[in-house]
């Protein structure tokens, strides 16, 4: 299952040193930091907009949803048809699965070295950047004297800044949505679309190749891309960097994104809330890594393989729309814990080897324990000081995307020796352990962390 956001993303060209700002990423004129839509948002408004109403009520999150709309239809696109272009220039299986697993290996790096960005340089310039890149890097991929390795090195790029382009857009969102229920509701929103626009792409993608080429395909990606960038520019107002010039203390952008993380991982609150968003997501994605070959299995064909993988994504956005709807922010707190600590045990019916219905169900249900993140989002936002908030939003998204990426991996291993179902149901079980851990310490720090908020 992919992570709250397949983001858009692109290469922001690095900036050189502090004193010499980049002319794409220069600081730009301080802005109000409240639309007057959010404020009638957050007041009640005169038409009472409650729960996701108000989240859309805000003009600045409708141009941010928009672009991510487009954004992400533009990356599953451009994925499914460089995967089969690799395959048609290769005839190499093993190539074309390395094509797309390289939409997860590079997070880590992107997301630790390049972390800095998102609090050295204004929000709004940042992620234009990122988008325009982004369509530059694909529009060299539909060039046809690219060799495949540049195709490649093109794929890693634009994966090596994603982190950065999503801790940027999440930091922005508490500037855009402030930091309470709004901003809650316009993560769940980002996730929700983001789970459903990968099947919608993925589908489009594949009625796509069936009239155009590959490259035909990913011409069109570049459009999306664009357009995503001209609504994030002319839809969002201009902030400023959240660590200003003068307060950079003469650091590189290697030495702030390297100081960040350490900032963000010694403390062991906010360590313990970055392990409850990875560590049931390694573990998740264990039947949809094994999805063709338990289909394979119990005898149900192709048309069985998409079903096995629609699942967990049509419980993911069902629960978490239920509990952005009709759920307040208190209870939403409540079952944070409870539903991080049981969301894997459906895996465990796996182990019975069941079939078709059995199995989907079994999926549908753990997508929905995916809907403790909508409290947890809030917990992490509160724990987060301001100066570290992009960075630590850009370590969350690198992390969570490269642990789905090590996830797939690892139960691909394992199915080489255990049955498939064997290998699930045992993701289900030790991930539900594994989490028993995480949930504990989260507690115990929790109690620490209002007695300091109280005091």
């Amino acid at each position: 299952m992919p992570s709250d956001d397949r983001p858009p993303a692109g290469t922001p060209p690095l900036p050189p040193a502090p004193d010499v700002p980049s002319p794409a990423l220069a600081p730009e004129p301080p802005a109000p930091r409240t639309d007057p839509s959010r404020a009638r948002a957050l007041r009640g408004g005169t038409e009472r907009a409650t729960g996701y109403r108000a989240v859309f009520a805000v003009r600045e999150f409708r141009a941010v949803f928009a672009a991510h709309l487009l954004s992400l239809l533009g990356v599953a696109v451009s994925e499914l048809a460089l995967t089969v272009l690799v395959y048609d220039l290769t005839g190499s299986p093993l190539l074309s699965a390395l094509t797309f697993a390289l939409g997860f290996l590079p997070y880590i790096v992107g997301g630790t070295l390049l972390a800095g960005v998102a609090d050295r340089y204004p929000a709004r310039r940042v992620l234009v950047v990122c988008d325009l890149v982004c369509a530059g890097c694909v529009a060299v991929m539909v060039l046809p004297g690219t060799p495949v390795g540049g195709l490649l090195a093109l794929r890693c790029a634009v994966a090596a800044v994603a982190p950065v382009f999503t801790g940027t857009r999440t930091a922005a969102l508490t500037d855009i949505l402030g930091e309470g229920d709004l901003y809650v509701l316009g993560r769940s929103l980002l996730r929700v679309v983001s789970q459903s626009s990968l099947l919608i792409g993925f589908g489009a993608g594949g009625l796509l190749l069936a009239a155009l080429s590959p490259r035909g395909a990913m011409a069109l990606t570049v459009v999306t891309f664009c357009c995503s960038a001209l609504l994030l520019r002319f839809g969002t107002r201009a902030r400023p960097a959240r660590i200003a010039a003068g307060e950079r203390g003469g650091g590189t952008l290697l030495a702030d994104s390297l100081s960040g993380a350490r900032d963000v991982l010694a403390d062991r609150r906010i360590r313990g809330l970055l392990l409850l968003f990875w560590v049931p997501a390694f573990f998740v994605v264990a039947p949809e890594a094994l999805a063709a070959p338990y289909a394979d299995a119990i005898g149900i064909g192709p048309a069985g393989v998409g079903l096995l993988m629609c699942a967990m994504a049509v419980g993911h956005i069902g629960a978490e729309l239920c509990a952005g709807s009709l759920l307040g922010p208190a209870a939403r707190s409540r079952i944070v814990l409870p539903t991080a600590l049981l969301g894997l045990l459906p895996l465990a019916l796996y182990a019975v080897r069941p079939g078709a219905v059995l199995a989907v169900l079994a999926l549908v249900l753990a997508g929905a324990g995916a809907a403790y993140v909508i409290g947890l989002d809030q917990w992490f936002v509160d724990a987060v000081p301001q100066a570290l908030r992009g960075r630590a939003m850009t370590l969350l998204t690198a992390g969570l995307m490269t642990v789905q990426g090590l996830g797939m991996a690892l139960a691909g291993l394992a199915a080489e020796f255990l049955p498939v179902h064997a290998v699930v149901a045992g993701s289900g079980a030790v991930g539900t352990l594994c989490t028993a851990l995480v949930v504990l310490d989260v507690r115990r720090t929790g109690v620490r962390y209002r007695s300091t908020r109280q005091g």
